[in-house]
């Protein structure tokens, strides 16, 4: 049924169900109602110039049980809040309330005010346009320009396919997504992105029980049809040195066994895709686990403590959790250091329970976006495998798994099957509702067709492949011993403490003190041995967080996807930054808990 509001924006009609509630209609309705409306003065009637009675006393009641039928005309009246009172409509959103029941509105003008990632702003800044030069077929002059060499759109799919880029990035598809619809500006601004979300709405109020006593069409999920996604939040992993993965993957050398471990790094912009972004690894983290010959086990509560330390201190020196990485080897027993490649198109790339386990990460890690309905959209967590290629060499492969594999994990839609290529949908219970899921494929005759997903369907449908590289130089310096590999009888102690610090320590080379210090390995068991104090611990963070950031800096420069040299004004900057760091060094190794540090080392 269609219920008409006669307000100051004219005649507006919202279609509704006699037996949704009030509050639901408004819901709809205040959307298309401009200026900065005073919600808690809106009056509602059914004459002209007699809108008198407040909306607050409605909200419980059913739209049959005000009486109001198909084509019936409600007068609205309402207050505007003062010039100085406009932001109210943003942050925090104006309610509406009668005890537990409300109605909540936030202005639609303009994106969500969040704080988003650096490269974030950065790139949403840049129009992205792909320039070419003149052509045969152009006709002008120098000074002129045709649709032969006109620039081209950050997301033209001819470009993309000339070289070889299988999706587009992320920004990409966010300003063609803007192009379409035009709605950057003005008060009929709409989020161009949205969250999905599969799971049932428990909370409908529609004129009947909540799920699983009752069930509508508006509380449901819709039907689902799977696809590859167009687009990736991640274009590129760049391993910032190339013993990162050999260090990894020595666990296996040594011990036959696989291995688990969390990627830490930054986010910058790769320009070898419009508007890229590429994850850069600086360190890995293996956690406690037991390793086996074809997996391992974790104790999650042991994890979650452990973690929670880990990201703390990595973040203190400007580090993020970026990705998971583990090994998937076997050897060919030929002796050369051959391994046996199990993943390739013909069997799988990530298996369902890995797509599983990816999608949770991701669902942790979300991505912060001003243009999503939710002020949050997919992540940037990556994970990386290594294995075994098809001419039997160790290779790393990366990936994300798409929104839709976001979402089915979330609902609990989806479980692992016994085939690895193949992920299993779970049956309907009191928790979950599964709708009916279809995915399109091509048949022999090459014509796409719709399949339905039950009861299993190919998990190639979630999954996004990136690239991944090493920057041009590369530069190798040995690290702390790492944590957690007492199977390969090493342990972080105080001599392996000594042999890596007290050197560079003793000798007044602050050079090379503050790369040895800028290891998060390194940083990790200082804080465990608990000797420096709250404020020396403070200069030691002061000490390193530029040099993390200066190496990455410099990483950037020498890979292929480098932008601009820095300005002077970045120069300038990052001058003053190293005599902060300098100063906060010197302070650091004047204290006198790095001087008990010095003696502890010195004696053992």
């Amino acid at each position: 049924m269609i219920i008409r509001f006669r307000t100051r924006d004219g005649m507006q009609r919202i279609s509704c169900e006699s037996t949704e509630a009030f509050d639901t209609v408004l819901k709809k309705l205040l959307p298309k109602l401009s200026g900065n409306i005073d919600l808690s003065s809106l009056l509602v009637g059914s004459k002209e110039g007699q809108a008198n009675e407040p909306v607050g006393e409605l909200l419980n009641r059913s739209v049959a049980d005000l009486g109001l039928s198909h084509g019936d005309i409600v007068f609205l009246d309402y207050k505007e809040l003062e010039t100085g009172k406009a932001e109210s409509r943003v942050d925090p959103a104006a309610t509406v309330a009668t005890g537990s029941v409300g109605v909540t509105t936030a202005n639609e003008s303009k994106p969500l005010q969040v704080t988003e990632l650096s490269v974030d702003v950065e790139l949403e800044k840049i129009d992205g346009l792909i320039p070419r030069s003149r052509s045969e077929l152009c006709r002008h002059g120098d000074g002129a320009m045709c649709e032969y060499c006109c620039p081209l759109p950050p997301w033209d799919r001819g470009y993309h396919e000339q070289q070889n880029i299988k999706h587009i990035s992320f920004h990409s598809y966010l300003k063609e997504l803007d192009d379409s619809t035009k709605k950057g500006n003005g008060s009929s601004y709409i989020a161009p992105l949205s969250q999905p979300d599969f799971k049932i709405d428990k909370n409908c109020r529609n004129g009947h029980e909540p799920w699983p006593k009752g069930i509508c069409s508006k509380c449901q999920p819709s039907a689902i049809t799977l696809q590859q996604q167009q687009f990736r939040m991640i274009d590129h992993v760049e391993f910032e040195q190339s013993d990162l993965i050999n260090e990894f993957i020595e666990s296996w050398r040594f011990t036959g066994t696989q291995r688990f471990g969390y990627m830490y790094g930054t986010y910058r912009r790769y320009d070898a895709t419009p508007l890229g972004i590429k994850a850069v690894v600086k360190t890995i983290y293996e956690p406690s686990q037991h390793d086996e010959q074809d997996g391992l086990t974790m104790d999650f509560d042991v994890l979650q403590e452990e973690m929670a330390k880990v990201d703390a201190v990595a973040e203190s020196i400007g580090l993020t959790k970026i990705g998971l990485i583990f090994t998937d080897l076997t050897d060919c027993g030929f002796g050369d250091g051959s391994v046996i490649c199990k993943r390739h198109k013909d069997s799988f790339f990530l298996s369902s329970l890995e797509i599983i386990m990816a999608a949770k990460h991701q669902l942790k890690n979300p991505n912060v976006c001003k243009f999503s309905e939710q002020g949050i959209f997919s992540s940037k967590f990556v994970t990386c495998v290594i294995s075994g290629n098809l001419q039997n060499e160790i290779d790393i492969a990366a990936y994300q798994v798409s929104t839709s594999a976001e979402a089915l994990v979330d609902a609990d839609m989806i479980s692992g099957s016994t085939h690895p290529s193949m992920a299993y949908i779970n049956e309907t219970n009191q928790n979950r509702y599964v709708p009916e899921i279809f995915y399109m494929r091509k048949n022999e005759y090459g014509v796409t067709i719709k399949e339905n997903a039950k009861p299993a369907f190919p998990v190639d449908y979630l999954l996004v492949s990136l690239t991944h590289g090493f920057p041009k130089t590369v530069s190798h310096s040995p690290g702390f011993t790492w944590a957690n590999r007492q199977a390969m009888g090493k342990s972080q102690d105080y001599h392996e403490l000594k042999d890596y610090l007290l050197e560079p320590a003793v000798s007044a080379d602050f050079t090379l003190l503050q790369k040895k210090l800028a290891d998060l390995q390194l940083q990790l068991y200082l804080h465990s041995l608990d000797i420096l104090s709250p404020q020396e611990w403070s200069l030691l963070v002061e000490a390193t967080r530029v040099i993390a950031d200066a190496s990455s800096s410099a990483s950037a420069s020498a890979s292929p996807s480098s932008i601009a040299l820095p300005s002077a004004a970045t120069s300038s900057a990052d001058t003053a930054s190293s005599q902060q760091q300098q100063e906060a060094l010197l302070q650091l190794v004047s204290s006198p808990g790095w001087q008990t540090l010095i003696m502890i080392l010195q004696s053992s």
